[in-house]
């Protein structure tokens, strides 16, 4: 099984389709209550309105090779960080922002490190 589509609550589609399209994500429906949004890898992500939005403690990532590159053209059109781009211990390189809704994003570079760190286990109940 492969996860591919998270839905995200936001509070104005209008404002939250915009800020996604900003980053450079392309629209692939767009109705009054709902958006969804196709990655370059095929995956989507969506955006449902919510009436009565509720924060939560979910945090969506978006993998980009040029993180830096990508992040200082975000800034030149507009878009506010809470971080920018630094490593971690866990051996990503990571920005942090907030949509218009408050919903937390990552934007981040891995590498092989997403997939294959060093303290990596393989576990599975059969």
């Amino acid at each position: 099984m492969n996860l591919n589509q998270i839905t995200l609550g936001v509070q104005n589609i209008e404002l939250a389709t915009a800020f996604y399209r900003q980053l450079g994500f392309l629209q692939i429906v767009d109705t009054p209550h709902y958006a969804r949004f196709e990655c370059p890898n095929g995956a989507t992500f969506s955006l449902s309105l919510e009436d009565n939005m509720h924060p939560n403690g979910s945090t969506i990532y978006f993998e980009h090779e040029q993180l830096d590159e990508w992040v200082a053209e975000l800034q030149k059109n507009g878009i506010s960080f809470d971080s920018l781009p630094e490593n971690k211990r866990y051996l990503w390189r990571e920005a942090q922002l907030r949509d218009p809704s408050g919903n937390r994003i990552k934007l981040y570079w891995a590498g092989d490190n997403r997939l294959n760190p060093p303290w990596r286990v393989e576990r599975r109940d059969d």
